[in-house]
């Protein structure tokens, strides 16, 4: 992917989805987790310090190495086991049905193939196991959305293929998964950031 994609986007998205406003959703995306967890895009492990005790175990899918390396120090405060058990979202080396819970937090933008990530979320889960997630995407006003489209290029090649225009309670309801709750909101901050900071909150479950 390039130098630029491999070793300095891992610390620019560490730095940039550690603020206050993004750790709260991370903290409402992980309430409810319990049991066996499958994390994809587990990045810099900056979900591990909201993990419920309920989670008895957290398998992570995380293509970089940079970014595991970043986690390290934050999976050995964890309080739970941390096992990375592979690299690539849309080929999940797992059972059917073998997971109660699966997160995604700021990853499904990322995912070359994100329809092929969201069926193996739904073929990994239990029956009426949850897909936890928080996502940032398509805006609801056309003339953000119309600067997302306008926009998506330069992001895919700035920021490691993250797609600004991507409409993810669509791609999760299509995957097969049952949207039962839904937040969509801006982040604090300009209006001319909003191409940006628009995102979706939200939990699905496998019938």
């Amino acid at each position: 992917m390039g130098l630029w994609s491999d070793r300095v986007v891992p610390h620019l998205v560490d730095r940039a989805l550690s603020t206050p406003e993004v750790r709260a959703l991370r903290d409402a995306a992980c309430a409810g987790l319990a049991g066996r967890v499958l994390e994809i895009g587990a990045g810099s492990g900056l979900n591990l310090s909201h993990l419920p005790p309920a989670v008895t175990r957290l398998d992570v899918v995380e293509p970089s190495d940079v970014a595991w390396r970043l986690s390290a120090g934050r999976r050995a405060a964890a309080g739970v086991a941390v096992d990375r058990v592979g690299l690539d979202g849309a080929s999940l080396e797992a059972d059917a049905a073998s997971y109660d819970a699966v997160l995604s937090t700021f990853t499904l933008c990322t995912i070359p193939d994100v329809a092929a990530a969201l069926s193996e979320v739904r073929r990994v889960l239990c029956p009426g196991g949850s897909f936890h997630f928080v996502e940032h995407g398509r805006a609801p006003d056309a003339r953000v959305a119309a600067w997302q489209r306008r926009l998506d290029p330069v992001q895919r090649a700035v920021c490691g293929g993250c797609h600004l225009s991507r409409d993810v309670p669509d791609l999760v309801g299509s995957a097969g998964l049952d949207v039962v709750e839904l937040r969509t909101e801006y982040l604090p901050g300009p209006a001319v950031s909003r191409p940006w900071t628009h995102g979706f909150a939200g939990r699905a479950v496998a019938g």
